[in-house]
């Protein structure tokens, strides 16, 4: 966790040249020399707001995930209340939004799930981020469907959304929002239909 006193716009710099080390040489080679070099700082602002690489990562994690909540947020701004499919579809399209999608996002997510398996911290994130997304899909299910099958239908859906993430994001070709959608937009209507 940064201190505080850390200036605002050293935050981005820092977020950014750790998601493009990254990128470059994965999370590994990532050291905190060669990041701080990319964002134009002394390695020891980095030791001294973050306490090293390690919270650097939880930052841009944090980071990369506050774009997410809002990105969603915004998405479901712009669709009716009552119409569960398209609010849906709005949380689908804000996990597959071109910044979630970035290569150097994809890569610092790859490299942040990866070690979260190991670190009680970054497990805790992914947690939360994890519980978001179910919380939001079960709101908007529960309009239409008993809690069981919202609860149901909503863990499928995540499922869906990970998966088609995570398939993407490793090959060539990567991570297609448009297939993305349309996979789960299929799953929904198969899952809603009897009771729409």
């Amino acid at each position: 966790m940064p201190k505080v006193g850390m200036p605002e716009i050293r935050k981005p710099q820092l977020v950014e040249a750790t998601m493009a080390a990254i990128d470059e040489v994965g999370l590994a080679g990532a050291s905190v020399a060669l990041i701080s070099r990319k964002a134009g700082v002394s390695p020891g602002i980095i030791n001294h707001y973050f306490g090293g690489k390690h919270g650097l990562l939880e930052e841009t994690m944090r980071s990369v995930l506050r774009q997410l909540s809002h990105t969603v947020i915004e998405h479901l701004a712009s669709v009716d209340k009552n119409d569960v499919p398209g609010r849906i579809k709005a949380i689908v399209a804000g996990n597959f939004d071109s910044y979630q999608v970035d290569n150097k996002v994809v890569k610092t997510w790859l490299s942040f799930w990866a070690q979260a398996m190991h670190d009680p911290q970054l497990h805790r994130l992914q947690r939360v981020n994890e519980k978001r997304l179910l919380s939001h899909l079960r709101h908007e299910l529960k309009q239409v469907l008993p809690a069981d099958k919202a609860q149901f239908v909503a863990q499928g859906t995540a499922a869906l959304i990970d998966g088609i993430w995570l398939r993407g994001a490793l090959t060539p070709g990567g991570i297609s929002p448009t297939q993305a959608q349309s996979i789960i937009t299929d799953y929904l209507e198969k899952q809603l239909a009897p009771y729409l």
